[in-house]
């Protein structure tokens, strides 16, 4: 039997977020493995001038070196985030917001396996940051930051814009609705019609018989 088009709404959804969401975590770990087996720590290196400048750190606390030393609360919270996120994710049936939970997830999952896998410990794991652009943000951050940072701008955008999971937009979903009881209305409207109709032919046909001469015997 053919996949019913809210299935098949779900499924192409939940592609685009799993692929985005595995790409990004591979593209986070790789460059994390890159700066940890080419720079020493604190090592600064120039890209382009003081635009982009790599400086290989280690991060116990949240995005952008904020909260250092709450290590294990950052991994509890980043643990709920990923379980919420898998929760919902049956309800998706955007490509957009695919994308925008797969970045999310993506950035989230990055950050996570470092906690849970580098040094010092299970849990305690410090986050791998080397990229630094002082004149953008005064804070040392990764892939996996950048890819949590788009997800939220996308996420406001698309709030803003009324685009909901299924990608309907809210003005339009209020347009139909107010078409459907309009329509119902004037349905409503034509069966009252109808139903009154009879009554009148009814109504003429004793004036009729009443005003009609009665023959004499």
């Amino acid at each position: 039997m053919p996949e019913s088009p809210s299935r098949t709404a779900m499924v192409r959804a939940l592609s685009v977020l799993v692929t985005v969401a595995v790409l990004w975590v591979g593209f986070d770990q790789f460059t994390k493995y890159l700066v940890v087996t080419n720079l020493h720590e604190n090592e600064r290196v120039a890209v382009f001038g003081d635009v982009l400048q790599f400086v290989f750190v280690r991060n116990s606390g949240a995005a952008f070196s904020f909260a250092s030393g709450a290590t294990w609360i950052f991994s509890l919270l980043a643990t709920g985030v990923v379980i919420a996120i898998i929760v919902m994710a049956r309800r998706i049936r955007s490509v957009r917001w695919g994308l925008v939970i797969g970045l999310l997830l993506g950035g989230v999952l990055g950050n996570l396996l470092d906690r849970y896998f580098r040094e010092p410990s299970f849990g305690l794991g410090h986050v791998v940051d080397f990229i630094s652009t002082p004149w953008m943000i005064p804070a040392i951050y990764n892939v996996a930051d950048i890819g949590i940072c788009v997800a939220m701008a996308l996420f406001i955008l698309l709030t803003v814009l009324g685009v909901g999971l299924d990608g309907r937009r809210a003005t339009k979903l209020k347009a139909e609705s107010e078409t459907s009881d309009t329509e119902a209305t004037e349905g409503e409207g034509g069966l009252a019609s109808e139903g009154t109709a009879p009554d009148v032919a009814a109504s003429s046909d004793v004036e009729d018989e009443n005003s009609s001469p009665q023959k004499g015997s």
